[in-house]
């Protein structure tokens, strides 16, 4: 695996550590001018990450970062997108369902994505040149990268489950969500179940087959998405943009997503 990748997947390990020395704490919530929380982890998470991704030579958009003006990064071939605790929200409700999201993007599209679980030490990598996706449990304690990689199971996306499986949120399901749901229903004559997690879990759930289709009617930024994409990508799914049609492009002028659409083989 590429020498970058494997900087990645270490930063991304190493930067848990720094959040669940937080979480283990009583912590501090402050909130930006978006009202979106931020602790002290996300934060120490961020410099965790820069420390290593620094040292690739490749530029970085991350949510904790000051965002580069889109006239300087528009020439930008390569870089990595970030976010350092994805799933604030979960965090600070202490329920684990919180990640740490890395990207590279190459010519707009995501190659590589790590997204790792830190209160369930559980990392899940997708290299989309080879076609590559898998999870592992991260054992506590000294260990290399390429040790760890050795004990990944492969990851590999459901065909033709029954009831149809959705990833949605069962307390809140707006109105665009249930709408598609109904479409389903009458698509494919199946019963339809909600798969619920939070952060960006729901691009693992279909991945790792345990969800078939992830519909997202709400926003969305780049670093919430990229990384969950390459796994995706990496297995063969696709991330459609539903204002293009197309697969979901990165490091564009505005970070905000539109909505898109994951599924499996239905």
């Amino acid at each position: 695996m590429h020498e970058n990748y494997l900087k990645a997947i270490e930063a991304s390990i190493k930067a848990g550590d720094a959040i669940m020395d937080i979480y283990q704490q009583d912590f501090d919530v402050e909130y930006k001018d978006d009202a979106s929380p931020l602790t002290q982890a996300d934060k120490n998470a961020n410099a965790v990450i820069m420390s290593y991704l620094e040292t690739t030579s490749i530029p970085i958009i991350s949510e904790e970062n000051k965002q580069t003006d889109y006239a300087e990064r528009k020439s930008w071939t390569h870089c990595w997108i970030v976010d350092p605790l994805d799933g604030t929200k979960e965090f600070v409700k202490k329920n684990g369902e919180f990640t740490v999201n890395i990207a590279l993007i190459d010519q707009q599209k995501p190659v590589f994505g790590v997204i790792y679980v830190p209160a369930q030490r559980l990392l899940y990598v997708g290299d989309v040149e080879t076609g590559q996706a898998f999870k592992v449990e991260v054992l506590e304690g000294n260990y290399s990268v390429t040790d760890l990689l050795k004990a990944a199971k492969p990851l590999e996306p459901s065909k033709n489950s029954n009831p149809l499986r959705v990833v949605g949120s069962r307390s809140h399901m707006n109105q665009d969500t249930l709408d598609h749901v109904e479409a389903l229903k009458k698509k494919h004559q199946k019963p339809v179940e909600i798969v619920s997690k939070g952060s960006s879990l729901k691009f693992c759930l279909v991945a790792e087959g345990q969800a078939d289709v992830y519909p997202r009617y709400a926003p969305t930024m780049e670093w919430d998405t990229a990384a969950g994409q390459a796994i995706c990508k990496a297995v063969g799914l696709e991330v459609i943009s539903l204002d293009t049609n197309q697969e979901m492009l990165y490091n564009r002028e505005n970070l905000l997503n539109g909505y898109f659409h994951v599924k499996t083989e239905l």
